[in-house]
Formats: C-alpha cells, sequence, structure tokens
C-alpha cells in the first residue's frame, strides 16, 4: 500500500500532492479545503452539527409522512384545519436542517449569500405559521371560527414580507457595493456581525408575536395545551436566540476568537429546529388524533336544556303521584262505609267434597283430582247438595 501511494504521489502535480499533504485527518485527497470541517476528525463541532442536522432531516421527513396519515384518524375539524399550518412549519424546519450545512462548509459567494437569505427567510417561515397558530386559539377563545385558509394566507403574506427585505437587502450589499468590491469573489462574506443581526429585526418581531399570541388562549381549557405548545416553543426560541446574538455579536469578538462565528450560527439553527420538533410539532401530531371538546358540551348543557323524553317522564310521574293520592282518599273514604253486600251467594259446603279421609293419606288419582277442586275459585265451582 505505501509502495502505491509513493507512486502515485510522485505521479501527481505538485499542487495535488500539496493538497494532499494538507489534507487533514478523515478527509481524502479530492475533498477541497472548503468542505473540511465535513470531515476533519480534529474539527469536532463539524462532525457532531453534521449528524444531528441529518438525523433532523430524516425526522421531519418521517413527521411529515405521519402528520399526513394521521388526518384519517382525527375527529377534531379544527384542529385537522390546522394541519396546513403544521405541514409549512415542517417544511421549513426542514430546510433549516439543511441551511446548518451551509455553515459547516468554508465561506465562498455562494455559501455566504445562501446564509445571509435563507436564515432569516426560513425562520420567518416557521414563526409565522406559529403566530398564525396562535392568532386561531384567539379567535376561538372569542367563540370565532376563522377560516383555515384565511390564516394560511395571513402566514403566507407575513413570510412574503421577509422575503422581499432580505432580497432587497441582498442585492443592495451585492449591486451596489463599494467601487471595485464586485470583482472579488468574496464579496458577499464580507458582512459585519451587527449588519447580519440587524437585518433579522423583522424576524425578531415575529419571534415576540408568536410568544404574546397564545397567552389569552390559555385561559379556556379546551385549547390550553395547544397555547401551552406554543408558547413553550416561542419562549425556548427567544432563548436561543438572545444567546446566539450575543455570542455572535459581542462575545466571540471579546474572547479574540472570530472562527466561532461560524459555529455559533451553526448550533443555534440546528438547536432552534430541533425544538420546533420537539415542542410543537410532535405534541401536536398527538393531539391531531384526540376528540372533539364540542361534542361533550350537551352532555353538559343537559341541567340546562333537559330533553323532551326527560320532560315527559316528570311530567308522567307528577301525573301518578296525583292519581296515587286520589286513591288513597277514596281508600280512606271507603273504610267509613259498610261493607258490600256480596251479589253471588256462597254455598257453606263449598270447602266440602264429600270424601273421607283416612288416617294414612294415600294419594290416589281421584284424591289429586279432589285435592286440585278445593284449590280452584270458589266462584267457579258448581255448589253441591
Amino acid at each position: 500500500c505505501l509502495k502505491k501511494i509513493t507512486s502515485f504521489v510522485a505521479g501527481c502535480p505538485t499542487g495535488s500532492t500539496e493538497a494532499m499533504a494538507d489534507a487533514p485527518e478523515g478527509c481524502g485527497p479530492a475533498v477541497s479545503s472548503l468542505y473540511y470541517n465535513l470531515c476533519d476528525l480534529a474539527t469536532v463541532w463539524g462532525i457532531g452539527v453534521e449528524a444531528v442536522a441529518a438525523a433532523g432531516v430524516v425526522t421531519s421527513f418521517v413527521l411529515f409522512i405521519i402528520l399526513v396519515a394521521s388526518l384519517p384518524f382525527g375527529t377534531d375539524q379544527k384542529r385537522k384545519a390546522m394541519a396546513v399550518l403544521q405541514a409549512g412549519l415542517l417544511t421549513f424546519t426542514l430546510g433549516l436542517f439543511g441551511l446548518t450545512f451551509a455553515f459547516i462548509v468554508g465561506r465562498y459567494s455562494t455559501s455566504c449569500a445562501a446564509r445571509r437569505f435563507l436564515f432569516g427567510v426560513l425562520f420567518a417561515g416557521c414563526l409565522a405559521c406559529l403566530m398564525m397558530h396562535g392568532l386561531w386559539l384567539l379567535l376561538l377563545g372569542r367563540l370565532r371560527r376563522p377560516r383555515s385558509w384565511m390564516l394560511c394566507l395571513g402566514a403566507l403574506a407575513v413570510w412574503l414580507v421577509e422575503v422581499i427585505i432580505n432580497t432587497e437587502w441582498l442585492i443592495i450589499t451585492l449591486v451596489r457595493g463599494p467601487a471595485g468590491s464586485v470583482d472579488t469573489p468574496d464579496f458577499s462574506c464580507s458582512i459585519a456581525n451587527l449588519d447580519f443581526v440587524m437585518s433579522l429585526i423583522y424576524v425578531m418581531v415575529l419571534l415576540l408575536a408568536a410568544v404574546l399570541m397564545p397567552f389569552p388562549a390559555l385561559a379556556h381549557k379546551p385549547w390550553r395545551q395547544d397555547a401551552a405548545f406554543i408558547l413553550t416553543t416561542g419562549v425556548s426560541s427567544m432563548v436561543i436566540w438572545i444567546a446566539w446574538i450575543l455570542m455572535y455579536a459581542h462575545g466571540n469578538q471579546v474572547v479574540g476568537n472570530p472562527s466561532w462565528d461560524d459555529p455559533t450560527l451553526a448550533v443555534a439553527v440546528v438547536t432552534n429546529a430541533w425544538v420546533f420538533l420537539f415542542f410543537y410539532i410532535v405534541p401536536e401530531i398527538c393531539l391531531l388524533t384526540k376528540e372533539d371538546p364540542d361534542q361533550e358540551e350537551p352532555q353538559d348543557l343537559d341541567h340546562v336544556y333537559p330533553p323532551r323524553s326527560l320532560v315527559y317522564d316528570s311530567v308522567r310521574k307528577e301525573a301518578e303521584a296525583a292519581h296515587q293520592n286520589v286513591c288513597a282518599e277514596n281508600r280512606a273514604f271507603s273504610l267509613d262505609e259498610p261493607p258490600a253486600v256480596p251479589t253471588k251467594p256462597v254455598s257453606p259446603y263449598g270447602a266440602y267434597n264429600g270424601q273421607v279421609r283416612g288416617c294414612v293419606y294415600q294419594p290416589t288419582e281421584i284424591a289429586l283430582i279432589a285435592k286440585g277442586l278445593t284449590k280452584m275459585d270458589q266462584d267457579t265451582m258448581i255448589p253441591r247438595a
């Protein structure tokens, strides 16, 4: 093997030999220096973030399939209407996991342009879906049922605002840059950290709105869980954003290590994407097959609006009670009257059948017949002489 490697190196050009000599451990000779963070065993953060982002891509795809497959089993029409927003958030979250690789690889014109444009656009899409779900809960708390397509159009409009802002900012900074800067291949990467943070002000406003929207819905029991999921997701995202902004805009300069800028943004993106999955998507999919709370409301209102059968039963019971009272009064009145004279005469020999019983009772067929005749009704018997 060493002979083959030596002969291969001897036959290679000088530049290739230097690339093989400078390649870090874990990277092959054909790998460009831009992708060393993806395979360099000495760069732990690159391989770790890459593995977590790849797992997030697979998880997002699986959750999207589960969400679509759970729709036929959902009984709550209101939650099924919000499945469109959840599918949209899953799509943007999948894009965030893919954007993580742009922060792992080295900086060049294409990767820097993708970072600057897609960072705000993808986060704005996720937060727009969260905000519209919170608005839906707010309208339900006020006994209004909004149309799902209206909320989807609202989320699309909110997201397009960020798309327009980032497009204008990218065009202004690239095309109308300083003189001679257009010929520089890495001019798209020469953006200050504070400028990058300031370009995300609209996304921060969406994040604040997503946190404030679900607060009124916490007072309504049927939708308290949905509001709690949105609030937890928004607060966790806000904490992540505060941490990476402080580290990216101020902390790395104080420490004196600007090479931490890319790891800071990569970790922030992949962490926030997993927050969207664990704190919002997974619980909402579990609640999708939950029974509709409106189906239980008629049972709780039985004491206010009793059904017709219960009213009929109560009226019938009152009539029977009144009839029993009348019968009791008639019976008490009849005790004072003399007993009525029987209309049909009863023979004193009715219980006598003419048979003489011995000391030892021997049941015969005639005795059994006679015994049965004595137990018959006296009114139906023929009196004997």
